[in-house]
């Protein structure tokens, strides 16, 4: 799998660590490992104008997601496609006052949001309140699996 991270703020993070979780999402939802993933960080205004752009929504978000060959997570019967799968956008300043409100670490809220947005690039969607209950039930099990341990490389 290709997964690149390009930080466009100051903001420090742990980018091994998002390259590790969306390694962990994808292999867990068996996408071919010849996907290509973007992870982009931009600061407070070019997330305003990507959310004002696409969604024609006020203000900066969390975490947009465009995806790009509409991969779909693999399954037992079918071999998964190869392709690219598309860019995460993530704003660390929103995601430090998400995190600052949830009481854990703005590092914390980033994996969240990796989940979040690769799970948008596979085609879940959270519109309706059974896909939104699937789609966060399955994202807490991603999250709470990698931060056991079962997604981070053993010392």
């Amino acid at each position: 799998m290709s997964i690149e991270v390009n930080n466009e703020t100051g903001h420090e993070c742990d980018e091994h660590e998002l390259v590790r979780i969306s390694r962990y999402v994808m292999d867990e939802l068996r996408v071919h490992p010849q996907a290509e993933l973007s992870i982009v960080l931009v600061d407070e205004p070019a997330m305003e104008r990507l959310h004002v752009q696409w969604m024609d929504l006020p203000g900066p978000t969390d975490v947009m997601s465009f995806p790009m060959d509409e991969l779909r997570p693999g399954s037992e019967d079918a071999e998964p496609e190869p392709g690219l799968l598309g860019d995460v956008v993530l704003c660390p300043s929103v995601a430090a006052q998400q995190a600052s409100q949830a009481g854990h670490t703005t590092q914390e809220e980033l994996l969240l949001l990796t989940t979040h947005g690769i799970l948008h690039l596979l085609g879940y969607d959270h519109a309706e309140p059974d896909e939104e209950a699937q789609m966060f039930e399955l994202q807490r099990r991603l999250l709470l699996t990698f931060l056991a341990g079962k997604g981070r490389p053993r010392p």
